[in-house]
């Protein structure tokens, strides 16, 4: 029993990066129709702009939490207006070829500037070493993350349901037609979406700069898994999103624990039952299909 909780404490830690970054996605596909593929850039920046602070002004783990994301939204307000907005009457496949650009330049302009080998970066004293909770000797810092990551999910979705630009912009993110229709300016909310998203996924990067190794690279496999939760908790959806980022962190630590081998791929079989069952995804609308 206490292997399982500690494979599940720590499949619900990693699926916390999965889940933030994931509702930020979900909230730019929504408003903008744009599929981002430079969001696993944007968690590759935030892991690295949080071992850069440490290394250079001495910012711990604490400051980064609140100083990385409003970076990150100031740098997606910027890529936004410069780029994103020119594209965004055309095809969407043009904003697909334009992000995944803007990937490669990112990571290439990292590797200049770090090399490829990791970054290194320290916690804080008090996040290190382990719990025991009833017997159970659990990471300390896993558990900060889950517990972190659900306070932040919880915040979200209570601006989103009980303030009224979280609900202008929950009507824009899932039903865009019939916000339109109602009078409310969708334009209005591109720019500022687009720099909320970018910045659930820099604090992302920020929860996973002492959990995962510090690279130029590391957001390139994230974003694959990504998009399978995404597919899985259906495009656009909120609730979706944060779903299926915990819950694909579960499937990936157990298949990690007992079939390491198929760890990877069990995500993708995932994913393709849910596409046979349900095509719009888990929480996805139908009419997505049409």
């Amino acid at each position: 029993m206490s292997a399982l909780l500690q494979y599940a404490v720590q499949g619900l830690a990693a699926g916390s990066f999965y889940a933030l970054a994931a509702l930020g996605l979900a909230v730019i596909f929504g408003v903008l129709g744009v599929v981002n593929f430079a969001h696993g850039a944007f968690y590759m920046l935030g892991a690295v702009a949080t071992a850069v602070l440490l290394d250079t002004l001495d910012l711990t783990l604490w400051w980064s939490l609140l100083v990385v994301p409003v970076l990150m939204f100031l740098f997606g307000v910027v890529v936004e207006r410069l780029l994103v907005q020119w594209l965004l009457q055309l095809d969407p496949l043009y904003n697909l070829l334009l992000t995944f650009g803007l990937t490669l330049v990112l990571v290439e302009l990292v590797k200049q500037q770090y090399g490829v080998s990791g970054l290194p970066y320290r916690l804080p004293s008090g996040l290190q070493g382990r719990v025991d909770l009833a017997g159970v000797v659990l990471p300390r810092y896993q558990l900060f993350v889950l517990l972190f990551s659900v306070a932040v999910c919880v915040l979200v979705w209570l601006m989103m349901t009980r303030t009224r630009i979280g609900m202008i912009v929950r009507a824009a993110t899932e039903k865009p037609e019939l916000a339109r229709a109602l009078g409310i300016n969708v334009g209005r909310w591109v720019t500022p979406v687009f720099g909320f998203g970018v910045a659930l996924a820099g604090l992302a990067g920020v929860l996973a700069a002492p959990f995962r190794a510090i690279t130029a690279d590391m957001g390139n496999n994230f974003a694959i898994i990504l998009f399978a939760v995404v597919v899985i908790g259906g495009l656009g959806s909120i609730v979706g999103a944060v779903i299926a980022g915990f819950l694909v962190g579960l499937v990936e630590a157990f298949g990690q624990a007992y079939a390491p081998t198929f760890a990877q791929i069990l995500i993708f079989v995932l994913m393709a039952l849910v596409i046979l069952i349900r095509p719009a995804g888990l929480f996805g609308r139908q009419e997505a299909t049409a």
